[in-house]
């Protein structure tokens, strides 16, 4: 988007249940680079993957709550077992609102498959969820779709230490499956999965294409600044403000999680919510 666009302020309010959205959140700042950026990570309720569809529902009602206060005008739900679990809730909360969901890609890995097997990494509530069978059942009717559930996944990624010893162990527990299966294309359902994409690639094999959504949030995301009321435009170099991040975790991990993947400036605050 050029630094003349009307739209060029948009305040987009984005939350996951821990750090995992943080991908999301660097897919449109590099699409929206002037927007203005909110994001609550949800670590002191992770993960989602493991908690039930009401405990689920009400803590993205709570932060979707939170978001609006602070100004939001988009919200991005970028937590797969959220969207899942509470986007009808958080539409139908904010009917005149704009709201971005996060699903599996399996649509895009429908069409990338060579020998029609798909696997599918998600946590267990995504999964089973009826919106899930839903997306397959639109989308993957033809193909051999593999799902495999990652149990302490996303958690173990929550703790920052993505390289560490745990973190690979379940890594390597969730693909052995899959390499057994067979599959050629890889499904990250799960927002925390693209930051451990590089052990997963390595368990996977070269051959095998990993799909992650995240650009493609952005690019709906980016889609729906058009319905905004246009900005004034501001052209000045401190455009760019940083983003606002909360945590409802502990603030030293989101801190040193957004300095090793984040490129942008951030301003890191606690959230008791």
């Amino acid at each position: 988007m050029t630094p003349a666009d009307p739209y060029s302020a948009p305040r987009i309010g984005v939350f996951d249940s821990g750090l995992g959205g943080l991908s999301v959140l660097r897919a449109i700042r590099q699409r929206l680079p002037r927007a203005r950026l909110l994001y609550v990570a949800d670590s002191g309720h992770a993960p989602y993957g493991e908690r039930g569809d009401d405990y689920v529902c009400e803590r993205s009602l709570a932060i979707a709550a939170f978001l609006k206060s602070q100004g939001a005008q988009i919200l991005v739900i970028a937590c797969n077992t959220a969207t899942a679990a509470a986007a009808s809730s958080v539409r139908t909360r904010y009917p005149d609102g704009l709201i971005v969901g996060v699903e599996p890609g399996v649509k895009p890995a429908a069409s990338l498959t060579r020998n029609g097997r798909v696997g599918v990494m998600a946590t267990t509530g995504t999964l089973r969820s009826e919106r899930f069978r839903l997306l397959a059942l639109a989308h993957a009717a033809h193909i051999d779709l593999r799902l495999q559930p990652c149990p302490g996944l996303a958690a173990a990624i929550e703790s920052g230490q993505v390289d560490a010893g745990p973190v690979r162990e379940r890594v390597a527990a969730s693909c052995a499956p899959l390499r057994e299966q067979d599959v050629d294309t890889v499904v990250l359902g799960c927002t925390h999965y693209p930051f451990v994409a590089h052990h997963i690639q390595a368990e996977m094999g070269p051959n095998v294409q990993l799909v992650d959504t995240s650009e493609a949030v952005a690019r709906r995301t980016e889609s729906l600044c058009a319905a905004l009321p246009p900005a004034p435009v501001d052209r000045s170099p401190a455009a760019a403000a940083p983003a606002r991040l909360w945590t409802t975790g502990d603030a030293r991990t989101l801190h040193d999680f957004v300095e090793r993947w984040l490129d942008f400036d951030c301003l890191i605050e606690t959230l008791d919510t």
